[in-house]
């Protein structure tokens, strides 16, 4: 490489961490100044390219840093992070600590980068996917549900109806999920629109259960490894101690209940046919992927989306898909802004929008869900569905679910047999 492509890589790398302070966490002061001076330290800088290309994210850097504030290194860097209980903000001091630090932790964190990637294991995901599962199991006679989750990373998505979610409309509220305790997580979510779902959000008669639950993932994170732990610790924001705390409740949870994940190679698709093989003919198998497909590659989010869609057409699969907007299925354009909500996020048409880190969501009414597949049945292989259910195509389907957006705007596609 010569010196004007290293100069071009660093540049690009700069613009990257600037724009990553100015739109992906601008609630953590101590990242947005951090990711200031990254972007002016080419020593700094250089650490990233020791990253897998698909990694070359400012948050893997921050999360190396933070794991080793959270291993309990004595070091002054530990008085900015709020996580640990620092209470000192920015200040002119924070450039010439961050690289010591930095200096003494190279190896641990140079071995980060090169090995490790971002695990959010974001539970707060679930105040989407309970109401989606609800529908589903509304919509397939009150069926028990199996639950596979692409990427599950730890596998704490996998407890959605454990945790307790609260919604929040106007003056009114419903509580669904676990029974409400200290030691269980509580969700919250702010509805915002033109119309209050909260009547969509209780629980049908008889409620609905979850008999299955499996997590794939190329690295799962066991509960009980405390470094493995740790690290999802770290890829949670320093100043967000809600969302730790809820983590380690998780953790705990996943704990005691064995959530299940399964290492999978590059490709989930055989494991699922796998599983599918297993589960009870009675069950409704969903699975699930959130911010899982932007670390594929263009070619394997192809294969990916037709070995879905096969699975849905052929063996009654539901498929829930919670990505960025630019993964939404390629027929489906993004409307403007809705004029009594300029702040809302922009999402799929009709949707409802979601924020996990600002716990609110805008909702329009009663919503679409993205092209139904071949005619809505009980799980069955190809050989045993009829002409009239492989003819059958729904296109849009009009009912009520969500579409959430976590940290930045998503869209969620859900692919019915």
């Amino acid at each position: 490489m010569t010196h004007d492509s290293d100069a071009d890589v660093l540049q690009t790398l700069a613009d990257e961490w600037r724009r990553f302070a100015a739109v992906e966490c601008t609630q953590d002061t101590l990242y947005v100044a951090i990711c200031s001076l990254v972007a002016q330290s080419s020593d700094l800088l250089g650490l990233c390219l020791q990253t897998r290309p698909e990694q070359r994210r400012p948050n893997l850097l921050l999360a190396a840093i933070h794991e080793r504030v959270l291993a309990g290194e004595s070091h002054a860097l530990s008085d900015y992070f709020p996580s640990v209980g620092g209470q000192r903000a920015p200040d002119a001091e924070l450039g010439a600590t961050l690289r010591d630090f930095v200096a003494q932790q190279q190896g641990p964190i140079s071995a980060h980068l090169r090995h490790r990637h971002t695990q959010t294991n974001e539970i707060g995901r679930c105040v989407a996917l309970w109401p989606v599962l609800a529908h589903i199991a509304q919509e397939s006679g009150g069926a028990a549900l199996a639950l596979l989750d692409v990427g599950s990373s730890a596998g704490l998505n996998l407890g959605v109806d454990a945790y307790t979610l609260c919604y929040h409309c106007g003056g009114a509220s419903v509580h669904v999920g676990g029974a409400p305790r200290t030691d269980v997580p509580l969700l919250r979510c702010e509805l915002r629109g033109e119309r209050s779902p909260l009547d969509g959000l209780r629980e049908p008669a008889g409620g609905w259960r979850l008999s299955h639950r499996l997590g794939l993932d190329p690295m799962p994170v066991d509960v009980r490894d405390t470094d493995a732990t740790r690290w999802l610790q770290a890829c949670v924001w320093p100043c967000d101690l809600v969302r730790q705390q809820r983590l380690v409740l998780a953790l705990e949870l996943a704990r005691q209940h064995g959530w299940q994940v399964q290492q999978t190679g590059p490709s989930c698709i055989e494991a699922i046919h796998t599983w599918l093989d297993g589960l009870p003919s009675a069950v409704q198998p969903v699975v699930l992927n959130s911010w899982v497909l932007c670390y594929f590659s263009d070619q394997e989010r192809a294969r990916h989306e037709q070995a879905m869609i096969d699975l849905v057409r052929q063996r009654g699969v539901v498929w829930v898909s919670a990505e960025t907007p630019s993964l939404r299925p390629t027929d489906m354009a993004l409307p403007g802004t809705p004029p009594h909500d300029p702040k809302a996020p922009r999402c799929g048409a009709r949707s409802a929008t979601m924020r996990a880190k600002s716990g609110s969501a805008h909702w329009p009414g009663r919503i679409r869900m993205a092209h139904g597949c071949s005619g809505w049945g009980r799980r069955c292989s190809p050989g045993q569905r009829n002409d009239s259910q492989r003819a059958r195509h729904h296109g849009l389907h009009n009912s009520s679910c969500w579409r959430p957006a976590m940290r930045r705007d998503a869209f969620l596609k859900s692919y019915w047999p």
